[in-house]
């Protein structure tokens, strides 16, 4: 007699149609992104009309949207289908390439970049929980990431070397990028999962996630850590440019884009190698990799060869990636015990920007009154050792970061 077979479960697939066109979308949209940056870098180094203070102002032009669109952005996520946001979002960020292409000022065109990218950034996450199963979701957004991550890299140097050769035909192709990943999304499901009311304003509810976030001193001083490190390693992005060509003799904008490129390369080897050395319940271990990162800005400062460069590079990389993963891993187990992961993302967001931009201002305006890179430089390692010490001395050992 033969038996009966019962019926095998098909499982998931991990990587599905859906998903596989969010992470070609978000690749694209992504490359964009870094591409457009050093054409615009390219077009001000080939005009040298401009002062030392443009290029940082570039910068605080694009992050003014991330943080002062912050408590709506995620809100119009949750209450429109998040393709049709991805695809207005993408197509902001082509007007803004658009803008610039036809002569308007670089910082209002990229501004406007930056507006289309603060809203695309909570539709790209909210998406993914509907494209995927729950057991499939830390692999959908590894997928994401890696997408992210290898757009950064290929956009950073890609953007740099075509625009080197034409800022036309660079700012053609971001235009064409953003119009590829913007109908990409209309293959995405259009669906709105509603989240609870709570009668709140936007802005209530991220004070309302700040208060609560920020009345646990482990989280201030690691939302403290965190904004400090962005603000300082965006800062170094930009002081780059000014660098590159008094230290290295090193004028065109491929060749800055190259020193980025070994900065982020470290950033990822970092990454994967903190799971291993720095577990969540050690993440006072993290401050070892924040002093060292301050030494490097420190010896970056002194170097006069290109390879000695981008060794410095992406050693401060390394560091940096082994100390922001595992803080933004605190951040979200904090609040997922409180606010909410969601809610306390949004935070560290906030702050994290606000620095950033607080960063770029103060060196636009120390750039525009003459402030060197290299004594700018110095002082970014000094800020990083001086935070580092604060943080880890006032941090409590409690059994998460007990290390």
């Amino acid at each position: 007699m033969t038996a009966l077979r019962q019926p095998r479960t098909r499982e998931e697939p991990a990587l599905n149609r859906g998903l596989l066109t969010l992470v070609g979308a978000q690749f694209l949209s992504a490359f964009g992104d870094n591409a457009i940056l050093f054409t615009v870098i390219s077009m001000t180094l080939k005009a040298g009309d401009r002062g030392a203070w443009y290029i940082p102002a570039l910068q605080s032009a694009f992050l003014v949207a991330y943080v002062t669109l912050t408590p709506w952005v995620g809100t119009l996520a949750d209450r429109y289908p998040k393709p049709r946001i991805l695809f207005f979002a993408n197509l902001v960020k082509g007007l803004g390439a658009l803008a610039i292409f036809f002569g308007i000022d670089p910082l209002l065109g990229y501004a406007l970049v930056g507006v289309g990218a603060a809203s695309y950034g909570p539709a790209k996450y909210g998406i993914i929980p509907e494209l995927t199963s729950t057991q499939n979701l830390v692999r959908a957004n590894g997928w994401v990431e890696g997408a992210t991550i290898a757009a950064i890299l290929f956009g950073t140097v890609g953007g740099a070397r075509l625009a080197d050769r034409s800022a036309g035909l660079a700012l053609a192709t971001v235009i064409g990028l953003y119009l590829i990943s913007g109908l990409a999304t209309f293959l995405l499901p259009g669906r709105v999962v509603p989240s609870p009311a709570n009668g709140r304003s936007a802005w209530g509810n991220l004070m309302a996630w700040m208060r609560a976030l920020l009345g646990s001193l482990r989280a201030r001083f690691i939302l403290l850590a965190l904004s400090l490190f962005w603000a300082a390693a965006a800062t170094l992005r930009v002081v780059l440019v000014a660098w590159a060509p008094e230290a290295l003799g090193a004028t065109s904008a491929s060749a800055i884009a190259d020193l980025t490129f070994f900065m982020a390369i470290g950033i990822v080897v970092g990454a994967g190698l903190v799971p291993r050395l720095i577990p969540l319940d050690r993440v006072r271990r993290t401050r070892f990799a924040a002093y060292a990162m301050g030494t490097l800005f420190v010896l970056l400062a002194l170097v006069t060869d290109v390879l000695t460069a981008k060794v410095a590079l992406f050693c401060i990389g390394l560091c940096g990636g082994m100390f922001v993963v595992p803080l933004n891993a605190a951040v979200q187990e904090i609040g997922h015990g409180g606010v909410g992961s969601g809610g306390a993302v949004a935070v560290q967001n906030f702050f994290q920007n606000s620095a950033i931009l607080l960063g770029m201002g103060i060196y636009s305006i120390a750039a525009g009154h003459g402030a060197g890179p290299v004594a700018t430089i110095l002082v970014l390692g000094g800020l990083v050792w001086l935070a580092t010490v604060i943080v880890a001395l006032r941090l409590p050992r409690t059994p998460l970061t007990d290390g």
